[in-house]
């Protein structure tokens, strides 16, 4: 895949999630050597990225960015859902590198929507056309729940680097008022993570299965999606449902809040996994269900990033604004 931005010599970039690293290189305006490590099997990140980098034979690099699913905002950097605490200036210097950049990873995710294919995405819901000069959202389950945003400035666009995936969970009916209760007593606060990434499935199966009295507790993620895609269990079945729903209320939430009338387009590592469940599912519903701004949402369309390495062409392109910035 290509950025259409030449360099020189390659450049090392990764985006790193909760319990994954995907490390690839950028040469000749290419991402290339993508290889994905599990970020348990290194005791740190300048560990993984010395493996990787011998892994792919790869000399002479000197700049490097990662995406990082935590907030960026000083020299420290501790990971909200893995162990990994890091100095982004030691370890620029363990590695020998004249740059390294660091951003959250849904930034990095909002930066590459531009560059994004065509069949790199699917369109979830009724034609609507996209305002090209508008804000776009971008919000996505895996490990957390990550959101960003691009907004424009009349001249580009700027990625925002936040943390909506904390915000305080919403719900709309009794059920979920239910559901709101039953996290609430296991968690205390209950944010939109809490319910909207691999552990919060478990945590809305784990309810109904307390719920209805149907089903075991305790089943993983993997589990309860591959039993709800075989139609093999119906608390799975409505556990996946759920999710859906709930992520169109949090999406729907987001795109009133940015004004994302460029679209609102939903990534991390869950989604992609069920595509047509999710397709068919009652997000779009709940995107659009915001009363007398129905309208409104109706009008943004939503899609699902099917690109396989979406936050890897966002790092590339902050990479290549943060080179061009400093050679100016």
């Amino acid at each position: 895949m290509s950025t259409g931005l030449p360099e020189r010599m390659p450049r090392l970039l990764a985006d790193i999630g909760g319990t994954n690293a995907r490390f690839a290189l950028h040469r000749d305006g290419r991402v290339e050597q993508v290889r994905v490590l599990r970020c348990a099997d290194f005791p740190g990140v300048a560990d993984a990225m010395l493996a990787y980098l011998r892994a792919a034979g790869a000399e002479g690099v000197r700049h490097a960015a990662i995406g990082i699913a935590t907030p960026v905002g000083t020299d420290q950097v501790h990971m909200t859902n893995h162990n990994w605490s890091f100095s982004i200036a030691a370890t620029r210097e363990a590695l020998g590198l004249q740059t390294l950049l660091v951003i959250n990873d849904f930034t990095a995710l909002a930066l590459a929507l531009p560059d994004l294919p065509a069949d790199g995405l699917l369109r979830v819901g009724p034609p609507a056309q996209a305002d090209a000069l508008a804000p776009r959202a971008v919000i996505g389950p895996g490990t957390g729940l990550g959101v960003g945003a691009l907004v424009p400035d009349g001249r580009r666009f700027i990625a925002l680097a936040g943390e909506g995936g904390h915000v305080s969970f919403s719900p709309i009916d009794e059920r979920e008022v239910a559901l709101w209760r039953f996290a609430r007593a296991r968690h205390g606060h209950v944010s939109a993570e809490r319910l909207l990434c691999g552990s919060g499935l478990q945590l809305i199966h784990d309810w109904l299965c307390a719920e209805s009295g149907r089903g075991s507790a305790g089943a993983d993620a993997a589990a309860i999606t591959g039993a709800a895609l075989e139609h093999a269990d119906a608390t799975s079945v409505e556990a996946l449902a759920v999710f859906c729903r709930l992520l169109g209320t949090a999406a729907g939430n987001l795109a009133l809040t940015v004004g994302a009338r460029g679209g609102v387009y939903l990534g991390g590592g869950i989604v992609p996994r069920f595509a047509e469940f999710f397709a068919a599912s009652g997000f779009r519903a709940r995107f659009e269900d915001k009363g007398r701004f129905q309208p409104y949402l109706a009008a943004i369309p939503t899609y699902l990033i099917r690109d396989p390495w979406p936050g890897l062409r966002g790092v590339a392109r902050a990479l290549a604004d943060a080179l061009e910035q400093t050679d100016a």
